[in-house]
């Protein structure tokens, strides 16, 4: 199967997004839905935004509180310059974001990418509120690029090159205009494209786009975010929280010996397989992500 075809992958953003101050600057975020006591919490990755989540959301937003915020940089939060944007800061971001729209309820969340490091490293902080854990093609410690499938290995050594790095993520916006649309196994539509693209249409406000490739866990560096990352991993093999897996073939980063070698150690969890696929599931089979997550959904504690 080449994408979802049990209905059509609409291009269009059926959400208002609202903003609110953290830390100074505007976070944008989608929160449609209700229920008492409990929200889903939808984090995307990197080159995305809250955008991706568009077609899943709605399956989702009948059972439960949606919230999706753009991370600080992405989608129509604030750009701010000077700001690394290193995993630590989208983590006081995040933490801060939560605390606000969020400040007492129990929460499910929804991790893909970038997003999976900032939300299980929340969830393990916030063991006591998490109800829900759903995850897909999620960030791991590796211990060389040996990990990777070689035509991803070979594309993003030369991202972490910090000449020829800033060329292709800035100047060239390969990730958008190349690393995204590749990993997705339906051509993204001229809507969609440009969709991705409106946030980062001028070279300064890819900053963010560049530092998140160089963040990647490999071979102990950078040290912050690998123990991080190994924290939330040993986290993840003990917590009893439910959880949900999708998984599909070949994948990026969660492969078939990824499952058998640790998905299938995490207790009590689901594992879904979704078909053939790259990356961005979320493109390419969001009407079967959405409908799993609403009939999955944990009750209240």
């Amino acid at each position: 199967m080449a994408y979802d075809s049990s209905q059509l992958v609409s291009a269009e953003f059926p959400f208002e997004k609202r903003k609110i101050e953290i830390l100074g600057s505007q976070i944008a975020y989608v929160d449609i839905g209700s229920s008492e006591g409990s929200a889903t919490i939808f984090l995307h990755g990197n080159p995305t935004s809250s955008y991706v989540w568009r077609n899943i959301i709605p399956h989702v937003s009948g059972e439960s509180r949606c919230v999706a915020p753009d991370l600080i940089g992405f989608g129509d939060s604030d750009k701010i310059a000077g700001l690394e944007y290193r995993v630590a800061d989208h983590q006081r971001y995040l933490d801060a974001f939560l605390d606000a729209v969020l400040p007492t309820e129990n929460v499910i969340l929804v991790v893909h990418d970038w997003g999976s490091a900032l939300g299980f490293d929340w969830a393990r902080r916030h063991e006591d509120r998490v109800i829900g854990l759903t995850f897909f093609e999620f960030v791991l410690p590796a211990p060389d690029w040996d990990v990777f499938p070689p035509a991803v290995a070979d594309n993003f050594k030369p991202f972490r090159d910090p000449k020829l790095g800033r060329e292709l993520l800035i100047n060239q916006n390969v990730l958008i205009e190349k690393v995204l649309p590749l990993n997705v196994l339906r051509q993204l539509s001229e809507e969609e494209m440009r969709q991705y693209r409106r946030p980062f249409l001028q070279l300064e406000l890819r900053e963010p786009l560049w530092r998140f490739p160089n963040e990647i866990p490999i071979e102990g560096h950078p040290a912050d975010v690998w123990e991080k990352v190994n924290k939330y991993v040993d986290w993840l093999l003990y917590t009893d929280i439910q959880k949900l897996c999708f998984w599909a073939e070949p994948a990026v980063i969660i492969t078939k010996e990824t499952v058998e070698n640790l998905i299938k150690k995490l207790p009590n969890t689901k594992i879904v397989y979704l078909g053939h696929g790259l990356h961005y599931f979320q493109e390419d089979y969001p009407h079967t992500i959405g409908r799993e997550i609403a009939l999955w959904l944990p009750k209240q504690k």
